[in-house]
């Protein structure tokens, strides 16, 4: 008996220790994990998204800080060296201290420092110097590198003002800083000043994607100055206290002592260099590197502290934290201590109870990024809601993508309108609603990029505005957004009004493909693939853009015909061949089918099962794309970072809610990425976010407690402090966001409008020509016809008389006509009447044939192969669609002129906009003959070089008199404007040719 006992002691025992182990193990993942937040900024890899086509920058700055000092290897503009820095390259040109954050346009770069040894060196060429990544370092707040040649360079930041910290070789004898303000964009003013052996001061006036940037600097060093040289005009100066020239590079000359680093400290502003001095004596009155990256760490700290996370996964934590840190690099502070900041009138002001911030990269940043602020960052959204409103009162309107006190117009839209609904509709009012609906108003209609030709036709048609269709539909949200705004404020009639504006989508949606398809002429275009990106989409295709209707989703999937075929659709989406046709975007990454992650339009669009009750389909594509397109590793953003929205897709993705629809306060749920997950808010109430289980769905959901089987959650339950609990398994739960009441459906059934018809038929002509008009079976169709050349629409003394009458069936016609017609039905709310459409048809004013030996580009047809020859003429605006587009090829056609005629005068009509890589062609040869046998030379143009290139669109002829004076058949071959020049920021890629019409007099 005693020796069983024993061993039943000795098992008992050994299950004590085993548990006491676990127990022990358990403790130590947990405070492992728990490290892990504790030292936070280990979990951010600012190297992130520098590779690839990322565009971000590795250097030091502080949240939302106006300094980002950062290295630049790049010298030029080039598209993956926006942010200055990519990391394939292994030279370094020089520190400067303003860098954007993962743009697609390039600016910035100001006032570079470079460290050099030797006699002092002024081109880049012979100032670069090569690096290692091994012996590069980044963190929150601090940057440092060593170079090949020995020096130790270190940065760190205040608000306002960069460090530097330089060690140089114990063998040198003298140290060199150049400070170089020719550095990538183009200088167009610049002043220096020497104030003393140990400070200078001066100004830098640029011009880059913001046409007019101004910044004023100071700058300190620890150690006096030895000497100088300037090179000015071409000539090196060693002598004088002020320097005032546009291509202005200084080298100062310094004593290199061993173990002593030079310190240099340079602070800026936008509105006087007596402000940049400011800014320093506030925010570092002295040299202290460790004190000031330790400050700067802590500002970190303090944000990204905001979250606590465990997790399991390195990869995702690092991600996620990384992620948070660039939803912080940008907008940017863009004011003096004082408050007081230029605007864009180019006039100083003092923002009063308010940040006034910069850098609103508002096309991308209003889907999930603004959002985002409002969750954890109210008071800071407010400010930007403020800045806004300054920037209408100062500029006369709303920012689009502003930069630096300049209005770019880049992208489309007018997405402030969203950023300032959102907010509202969260309970963030603390600024003049009734100034920001004005605002807005004013925004909606103002007279550029297609508004007057939206609101006076309900949508943008091809002739009217390039990227017609994302123009159409991001104009119709932001109207929605008005909407909102103006029915809380009770202005019913705003209300209606743009209400009726937001559904102008419904225009542009094909019944026969259920894609948003460009319109022409009162139709839709004829030939159409919806993978094939044109300008009539925004860095996009059809497919990438007829999901972008978030507002009235209700709406979308009644254009479908129901959920079935909607969901049948969105399927497509995700499983169409990932191919892509027409011209080349480099921005259209991360594709999952034609979904493309890389790019902001299609961000929404995974979530959208919700809204069906199917939220597990969602949850399939999100597995996938948390899990390919997120990284750790340079090349760890499948996309431009633009200005945090990339990554603010994964924060918000991340911890399981996301905002489909800006302007509603509701967020589609998904699952969380982390087993806990907390977020402190500014009114100290707490998100809590945990799951239990393994696998890729919810199985069921808990908040506060309680079961939740919806798949939505509102702001003000976030706002209050939220515990939601989540267990996951490899199955979908039956319930959760399943069944009436269980998932949210946008929704617009006020002010129901009427659908415009389509005209289809071919524009040009011969001898007739079939029209068909379109529209819901539902509706009736009312038109008329008339002599186009009689009369005219647009002239109230020449308009025709107008007698509709009911179209039943398709007609001919056979001679140059207009046709008007609009649709009639009867609706929930009474009989609606649409907006009138028209289309002109011309016939060919000759009986020529082109015969084409080289093919025009599918994105650039004129309307087919008779676009040469049909009268109608391709105009400055190039993206309406009526030029011919070749690359890589010479044009080569004959033309038929059906019988032998004098022939006096050749001509071609060109384009050229070297922006656009549409350059002029070296020439046009046409031969000509009267049996298509026998060619003889009737016109030789050629030029040694390229025409004179135009950044804007400019139409030109080459024309000349024939030698031969009688011929049916000509022979024209448009010689090829090869590679682009050295100059052009795509040097090596083909020019296109743009040609549109060929003449004979």
């Amino acid at each position: 008996m005693m020796p069983m006992f024993q061993q039943v002691i000795k098992i008992i025992f050994a299950m004590h220790l085993i548990k006491k182990s676990l127990f022990f193990i358990y403790l130590f993942f947990v405070f492992t994990s728990q490290a892990q937040v504790n030292d936070v900024l280990k979990l951010v890899n600012p190297f992130i998204g520098t590779g690839g086509h990322g565009h971000t920058f590795p250097g030091a700055t502080v949240p939302f800080g106006m300094v980002q000092l950062s290295p630049d290897t790049r010298i030029d503009g080039s598209w993956d060296g926006c942010g200055g820095y990519h990391y394939s390259d292994s030279i370094i040109y020089g520190f400067s201290h303003t860098h954007l954050s993962g743009t697609g346009v390039s600016d910035y770069g100001d006032i570079m420092l470079m460290p050099t040894l030797g006699t002092a060196k002024f081109k880049p060429t012979e100032y670069g110097t090569k690096f290692k990544h091994e012996n590069e370092k980044a963190s929150p707040g601090f940057y440092a590198v060593q170079l090949n040649n020995g020096i130790s360079c270190e940065f760190t930041v205040t608000t306002r003002v960069g460090l530097h910290k330089y060690e140089f070789p114990a063998t040198t004898d003298s140290a060199n800083l150049l400070l170089d303000f020719t550095h990538r964009d183009m200088a167009t003013e610049v002043f220096l000043k020497i104030e003393n052996e140990q400070r200078i001061s001066g100004m830098r006036r640029s011009k880059a994607w913001a046409q007019d940037q101004l910044i004023y600097f100071v700058m300190d060093f620890s150690d006096p100055i030895l000497d100088f040289q300037a090179l000015k005009d071409g000539q090196i100066v060693n002598s004088g206290k002020k320097f005032d020239n546009k291509d202005l590079k200084i080298n100062f000359r310094f004593k290199a002592y061993s173990g002593r680093p030079l310190n240099v400290r340079v602070s800026v502003s936008t509105t006087s260099a007596e402000a940049a001095l400011n800014n320093m004596a506030v925010e570092m009155a002295y040299f202290n590197f460790a004190k000031f990256k330790k400050d700067a760490e802590k500002a970190w700290k303090n944000e990204l502290g905001k979250y606590t996370i465990i997790s399991d996964n390195q990869d995702y934590l690092t991600n996620y934290y990384t992620a948070l840190y660039h939803t912080m690099t940008q907008p940017n502070i863009a004011m003096d201590v004082d408050g007081s900041y230029r605007s864009f009138d180019k006039k100083i002001y003092k923002a009063n109870g308010f940040n006034y911030y910069s850098v609103f990269s508002l096309w991308d940043t209003f889907r999930t990024y603004h959002p985002l602020m409002t969750i954890t960052n109210r008071k800071r959204t407010a400010d930007f809601i403020k800045t806004f409103l300054a920037m209408y009162q100062q500029g006369g309107r709303l920012p689009v993508w502003e930069l630096a006190a300049n209005e770019t117009d880049c992208m489309i839209g007018y997405h402030s309108v969203s950023v300032i609904t959102d907010a509202y509709k969260k309970g963030i009012t603390d600024f003049d609603g009734d100034l920001a609906l004005n605002a807005m108003l004013k925004s909606a209609t103002w007279n550029h990029l297609g508004l007057p030709q939206y609101i006076k036709n309900g949508y943008l048609s091809i002739e009217d505005e390039h990227e017609s269709v994302s123009k159409t539909l991001e104009y119709a949200y932001d109207d929605w957004c008005i909407a909102q705004m103006a029915k809380a404020f009770k202005n019913d009639a705003e209300y209606s009004y743009f209400s009726q504006r937001a559904q102008g989508w419904k225009h542009i949606f094909d019944n026969e493909t259920k894609l948003m398809r460009p319109r022409i002429n009162g139709g839709f275009i004829s030939e159409f693939d919806p993978r094939m990106v044109t300008n009539s989409f925004t860095e996009a295709n059809s497919w990438q853009y007829s999901f972008f209707v978030m507002h009235d989703l209700a709406g979308l999937i009644k254009m479908h015909g129901g959920n079935q075929n909607f969901e049948k659709k969105l399927d497509e989406l995700f499983t169409e061949n990932s191919e892509l046709t027409g011209r080349q975007q480099a921005d259209i990454t991360g594709l999952i089918g034609q979904y493309a992650h890389g790019n902001e339009p299609s961000h929404h669009m995974a979530f959208l099962y919700h809204s069906l009750g199917k939220p597990h389909k969602s949850q399939d594509i999100l597995n996938q794309i948390i899990e390919n397109f997120y990284k750790n590793n340079p090349d760890g953003l499948i996309g431009n970072e633009d200005c945090g929205q990339m990554s603010a897709w994964l924060v918000m993705a991340g911890m399981g809610l996301y905002p489909v629809c800006p302007g509603i306060p509701t967020y589609h749920i998904s699952k969380p990425i982390f087993q806990n997950l907390s977020i402190k808010l500014e009114n100290n109430k707490l998100i809590k976010i945990s799951t239990t289980g393994k696998g890729k769905y919810i199985s069921s959901l808990k908040m506060n407690g309680s079961i939740y089987n919806k798949s939505y959650l509102n702001h003000s339950d976030l706002e209050n402090g939220v515990n939601l609990e989540f267990t996951l398994s490899d199955t979908p739960g039956a319930e959760f966001g399943v069944g009436e009441g269980n998932y949210y459906l946008t929704k617009m059934e006020e002010d129901e409008i009427a659908t415009i018809p389509s005209i289809q038929g071919k524009m040009s002509f011969r001898d007739s020509v079939l029209v068909k008009i379109n529209a819901p079976a539902e509706y009736d169709i009312m038109f008329m016809g008339y002599d186009a050349k009689k009369y005219n629409l647009d002239d109230e003394n020449k308009k025709p008389p107008f007698n509709f009458r009911k179209y039943s069936k398709p007609f001919y016609i056979k001679s140059d006509s207009s046709i008007v017609a609009y649709t009639v039905f009867n609706g929930k709310n009474g009989r609606k009447i649409s907006k009138q459409v028209s289309a002109k048809f011309y016939k060919i004013p000759n009986n020529w044939k082109v015969t084409y030996k080289s093919k025009f580009m599918a994105s650039y047809t004129a309307d087919g192969e008779d676009g040469l020859i049909d009268g109608i003429r391709g105009s400055e605006n190039w993206r309406k669609g009526f030029w011919q587009g070749f690359q890589g090829r010479d044009i080569e056609f004959t033309l038929d002129l059906g019988t032998e005629k004098n022939i006096d005068t050749l001509s071609g009509s060109f384009l050229k906009e070297s922006r656009s890589w549409i350059f002029p062609p070296k020439g046009m040869i046409v031969e000509a003959s009267s049996d298509n046998v026998n060619f003889s030379e009737a016109l030789n143009v050629t030029y040694p070089e390229l025409l004179p290139f135009d950044e804007e669109a400019k139409t030109f002829e080459i024309k000349g008199k024939s030698k031969v004076s009688k011929a049916r058949y000509l022979r024209v071959k448009v010689l090829d404007p090869g590679k682009m020049p050295s100059w052009h920021l795509s040097a090596g890629e083909m020019g296109i040719i743009f040609m549109d019409e060929f003449m004979v007099k």
